[in-house]
């Protein structure tokens, strides 16, 4: 009778997979969290993270913390061109559906003949452009809103039901009075003892790793 032993592969340096080491929690590491008592205190640790070379890693702070976006070195989203853009093509597709509306001799296939309104009353003008303008507006609102909302949860990864920082009991106080440093497990640079250390020479009150419930599922 043989016996096999199977090995749960584990964080190793450079974000490779590595073999375990006898741990308890058999959950691959999410990364290490550092947590801080100050916004100052974050405001600085995020600049070192930032100069290090760090790039996959967070803020969390119970409030927005002035300044913290260019510490971290974040830059303008795409978002706000989406949402240009949008609105523009809302302004051209009110226009058009107005003028194919009022048009008397225009007609399109749209898997039956479509033709516009064919009377002229009162000798209302083909195209009356102060007429035409709330239903531009509001149309051009109205996609604007649209790729704003729906473009920032696909950007952001939302909805999202549960996060491996949720399984730490630490990290409750994110929504109380500490700010947190987040380091994940992917990134080239990672290095448990390494970043662990590297973390703590900032000032953090408390260095503190953070396994991953959903990684463990896809191994299943």
């Amino acid at each position: 009778m043989t016996s096999t032993q199977t090995t749960i592969p584990t964080q190793a340096p450079g974000g490779a997979p590595g073999i375990d080491t006898g741990d308890p929690d058999l959950r691959p590491a999410y990364g290490l969290i550092a947590e801080f008592e100050s916004p100052g205190e974050v405001l600085k640790a995020a600049e070192e993270v930032r100069k290090a070379g760090y790039r996959w890693w967070d803020c969390c702070t119970p409030f927005p913390v002035h300044g913290l976006d260019g510490a971290m070195g974040i830059k303008p989203t795409i978002l706000p061109i989406m949402v240009f853009f949008a609105g523009m093509t809302g302004t051209i597709a009110a226009f058009i559906l107005q003028a194919f509306t009022n048009a008397s001799s225009l007609s399109i296939w749209a898997l039956v003949w479509v033709t516009g309104y064919p009377y002229l009353i009162s000798g209302k003008p083909m195209i009356s452009m102060p007429a035409f303008i709330p239903v531009m507006f509001e149309v051009t609102i109205l996609f604007s809103a649209l790729t704003t909302v729906f473009g920032m949860f696909t950007m952001n990864g939302l909805p999202r039901l549960h996060h491996p920082l949720f399984n730490s009991d630490r990290f409750r106080k994110v929504t109380d009075d500490r700010f947190f440093v987040v380091i994940e497990a992917r990134d080239p640079k990672y290095f448990r003892s390494r970043t662990e250390a590297f973390l703590e020479s900032l000032g953090a009150t408390a260095v503190e790793e953070v396994r991953d419930d959903d990684m463990t599922e896809e191994m299943d």
